[in-house]
């Protein structure tokens, strides 16, 4: 399911489409036959990440806060799928914005459920890795719990998404809404923000600008990356089935965050030493997803090495004027 592949669906909306992992589905969908409504406040989103869109026959952006009373107004469909992506995901952004993290996960998700609704629509939650919290399960699989701290400092973010995950729950269960939910672990790749605080972008940077790459801890927690290509036909492949248990999405290739560190700095013939920093609280130890499900479910699994994705990352920040890198208040490359 890459490239050109056609689905069944005619319209659908993205919330959050601006963002990294947004515009990507934008630009799946379209390149697909699917007209795409792309819904966002730019809080988070940059106009520039869709740029290349804008003149596409079919597509259209809508400035539009989901949290708001009156978003439904402004997205009138009808479509036949609806991608909830609208979120701060990253750890500057959460941190910066935990009121709105909170509606997100919960107003938001409870007004594009009504437009889905309304519509007929497909449903899809976007969830995230965080639900486990520092996990006490490894590999980490869909009917884990979870060991969240529900006071901490990324309790804005992980347990918005818990929320928003036992919302869409009880929309299957007592409304027989067509909804799903998929858990993204750690995707990374081109229009990821330099300062948002995740490592990959931040290591990369880093290194090309010649500074000290600066790795939280001793280095030794672990995070499993995917490139942002597999992680959207992995959602993809969700939103097409009909599915309504969460399915985890993610790499198998686990990683610590000083390797990955390491890894960056040879891929970019950079000569910055690494420099280790206070790490976060709460700052998961390991993670990786059991991918069973969605292998045996949807016949998924990761197709882009590592060393490739890095590879079309780094050729994407070279790209970008160089400006300076503030260090990483997270380690994870979240989705």
């Amino acid at each position: 399911m890459t490239g050109a592949t056609p689905f069944s669906w005619r319209r659908a909306l993205v919330t959050g489409g601006a963002g990294f992992l947004g515009s990507h589905l934008c630009e799946r969908l379209l390149d697909s036959g699917v007209e795409v409504d792309c819904a966002d406040n730019l809080v988070c989103g940059r106009r520039e990440n869709i740029a290349h869109l804008e003149a596409r026959p079919g597509f259209r952006y809508v400035y539009c806060d989901v949290s708001a009373a009156d978003c439904a107004d402004h997205l009138p469909g009808p479509y036949d799928l609806v991608l909830h992506f609208a979120c701060p995901a990253s750890p500057a952004d959460y941190l910066r914005l935990p009121l709105e993290t909170l509606e997100a996960g919960s107003t938001g998700t409870r007004n594009a459920l009504a437009v889905a609704e309304r519509d007929g629509a497909r449903f899809l939650l976007a969830s995230t890795s965080e639900v486990y919290g520092d996990p006490q399960v490894h590999p980490q699989h869909e009917g884990y719990w979870g060991n969240v701290n529900p006071v901490g400092p990324r309790s804005v973010y992980d347990e918005s998404k818990r929320f928003a995950e036992a919302l869409v729950t009880a929309h299957t269960g007592t409304r027989g809404t067509n909804a799903g939910i998929v858990r993204l672990f750690n995707t990374y790749g081109p229009r990821m923000r330099a300062h948002d605080g995740r490592a990959v972008p931040t290591f990369i940077c880093q290194a090309l600008a010649g500074e000290p790459l600066t790795v939280t801890g001793d280095g030794s927690q672990t995070r499993s990356l995917c490139y942002v290509d597999d992680t959207v036909d992995g959602i993809l492949r969700v939103a097409a089935s009909r599915s309504v248990r969460p399915v985890n999405i993610g790499g198998s290739d686990e990683i610590t965050v000083a390797d990955l560190a390491r890894r960056v700095v040879a891929l970019t013939g950079s000569r910055s030493p690494i420099a280790f920093v206070d790490r976060p609280v709460d700052d998961p130890g390991r993670r990786r997803p059991d991918t069973t499900l969605a292998r045996e479910l949807l016949g998924w699994s990761p197709q882009v090495p590592w060393e490739e994705g890095l590879k079309q990352t780094i050729a994407y920040f070279t790209a970008l004027p160089p400006e300076p890198v503030a260090p990483a208040r997270d380690p994870a490359p979240q989705s």
